[in-house]
């Protein structure tokens, strides 16, 4: 072998390192963090983290730029992918009652390259999420004084012509985010009562805006005089959902607080799906009103429903709207800023990042590094950077996240439960031998085998059917089967989106490559749900696993293809230099 190059042994080492799966006791309640949340106050936390971005941010561009009235139709298609990602969340802050969300979700089921790698993207996505909410913030509270604030500031400062630099420093959002900082470091009784606060003034705002957008509705701005529902037709309905989906990313910070919730057990599952549906309600009754009350194609993107009431003539209606999305902003800032020192709290306790953000303040119990860091980092990049059009990133972002948390819960239902009731590892002796579970790491078991069939077995009543199958080893048919439809889910979706334009296929080629990914789609789903699962009755479980998150993992997949590949190429870059 030449000199200087490692050994197979030293590189297999390497990568079941790489590999390697957290252990952890699901059961166990024992933190360094304060546990204080009620179900009522994670409730909040995900209606507050939900409530904003899509509803002030995203209304106008969809409707004006990709959906027109069908913005309602695009709402629902998000719903139904957040709902598939909420559930397999639910499942997963239930049994890990840990801080850490999709980045501990796929560390416990698939391995540390592929969670470091999520955090990663985590990270970056919740830094300009933040950003961008305290931009958005600075421009609300400018409008509502006439943009006094951006006149003065370019009058002293002047305009800058740099690319990738807004055009003028925004002093106001980087000060928002420093504050927001500091009030994130003391108890986080103190975030949930400001949290609250907010919230509620900017629930009653968007009450306000159904209500008074119905009395002022006109039929008419949905007629085909004015472009019809759907102008841009399916894809823009589509696109549109893509972007949506942004929307509802805030419903995973109920995952990550679930160390510092009472009764995560119970109080996750609720809080999920309660906030969820709340907020899809609230989307959807909105994105009616807004393109009732004025043509679709009038909007003004930047700031939609405050400016449909304008048109309208209610001034004061317009300033309501805009003091309440003043409200929401501050609500999505501190969420940003909430989940962020935990997820590199998380992280650093992993080893995976670096240590000095492991500690916590002795009295507040709070990951104060972290929050000090990326607060005044977050404060830099609102002070300079203009990210509004880095929200397809971050949709991007958390797609990705949420595809990856499902894929984790197939590994999850088809790994064997280790013998003791702690996750965690196990010491080797002469009766322990190993075996394999449905992502190929080796794990250890007692030679004691029961009587009952193990997760990843065949199911003995289809063994005299499938025999050719029960000669594999535990899990490995799983791990193939899970392969087979994750890249399936891609074919499939690439055929649906690019079969007739991108591909260059004839139809019968079309045709072809649309049945044989839906055909191997379906088998695995049949080869999957042929083997034996994990049954718990103490804690929540995603129902019809499966098939609920092979359909996430689907609609996940096709709503990400529908984003541009400047976007993809952003990730592509942000996620080298994690593995750099």
């Amino acid at each position: 072998m030449a000199r200087g190059l490692p050994s197979t042994a030293s590189l297999a080492r390497f990568w079941q390192k790489l590999n390697r799966l957290k252990t952890l006791k699901e059961s166990t309640t024992e933190t360094s963090l304060q546990r204080h949340l009620t179900t009522l106050d994670l409730t909040l936390l995900g209606v507050g983290g939900m409530v904003g971005s899509g509803l002030y941010v995203l209304t106008g561009t969809v409707a004006k730029e990709m959906a027109g009235p069908a913005l309602l139709m695009s709402f629902c298609v998000a719903t139904l992918a957040s709902l598939l990602a909420a559930l397999c969340h639910t499942e997963f802050g239930a049994r890990v009652p840990r801080a850490g969300s999709a980045y501990l979700f796929t560390y416990v089921s698939m391995g540390e390259l592929w969670a470091f790698l999520i955090g990663w993207n985590v990270l970056l996505e919740y830094l300009v999420g933040g950003t961008v909410m305290a931009r958005a913030w600075s421009g609300y509270l400018d409008a509502i004084f006439s943009h006094r604030i951006r006149s003065f500031t370019v009058a002293h400062v002047g305009i800058w012509q740099v690319p990738f630099l807004a055009q003028y420093p925004d002093f106001l959002a980087s000060g928002i985010t420093l504050l927001a900082s500091a009030l994130i470091s003391c108890r986080c009784r103190i975030y949930s009562w400001l949290n609250h606060i907010f919230l509620a003034v900017s629930l009653l705002v968007i009450l306000f805006i159904i209500i008074l957008g119905f009395v002022l509705a006109r039929p008419h701005n949905w007629s085909t005089e004015e472009g019809g529902f759907a102008p841009f037709g399916f894809s823009g309905v589509m696109a549109g959902a893509a972007t949506c989906f942004y929307a509802f990313v805030g419903f995973d910070i109920i995952a990550v607080s679930c160390e510092e919730a009472q009764n995560p057990k119970r109080a996750v599952p609720m809080a999920i799906t309660i906030s969820l549906g709340l907020v899809a309600g609230g989307y959807i009754l909105v994105s009616i009103v807004l393109t009732l009350i004025v043509p679709w194609h009038s909007l003004d993107p930047d700031s939609a429903l405050a400016d449909a009431f304008y048109q309208r003539g209610y001034n004061w209606a317009g300033l309501i709207v805009a003091a309440g999305s003043v409200c929401a902003m501050n609500t999505l800032l501190l969420n940003d800023l909430f989940y962020l020192p935990r997820m590199v709290h998380a992280m650093a306790a992993d080893g995976l990042f670096f240590q000095v953000f492991t500690y916590m303040h002795p009295q507040t119990q709070v990951p104060m590094v972290s929050i000090l860091v990326f607060g005044v980092l977050m404060a830099f990049l609102a002070l300079l950077l203009d990210l509004q059009a880095l929200v397809h990133f971050l949709s991007l972002g958390t797609l990705l996240d949420y595809t990856f948390v499902a894929t984790s819960i197939i590994v999850l239902r088809f790994q064997k439960t280790p013998p003791s009731s702690s996750l965690g590892p196990v010491s080797p002796g002469p009766v322990a031998e190993g075996y394999e579970d449905s992502s190929g790491h080796r794990r250890l078991e007692d030679t004691e085998q029961p009587s009952a069939p193990e997760p990843g077995q065949l199911r003995p009543a289809l063994r005299p059917f499938l025999g050719f199958m029960s000669g594999c080893r535990p899990g490995v048919a799983v791990a193939w089967a899970l392969c087979v439809l994750v890249v399936s889910a891609i074919i499939l979706d690439c055929g649906l989106i690019f079969g007739d334009s991108a591909l260059h296929l004839p139809p019968w080629g079309h045709t072809l490559l649309l049945l044989l990914s839906s055909v191997l789609f379906l088998l695995s789903l049949l080869v999957l749900g042929a083997h034996q699962q994990q049954h718990r009755e103490d804690t929540f479980q995603v129902p019809m696993v499966p098939l609920t998150p092979a359909l996430s993992i689907l609609l996940n997949v096709f709503l990400m293809l529908q984003l541009s590949y400047l976007t993809w190429l952003r990730l592509s870059v942000w996620l080298l230099i994690g593995i750099y």
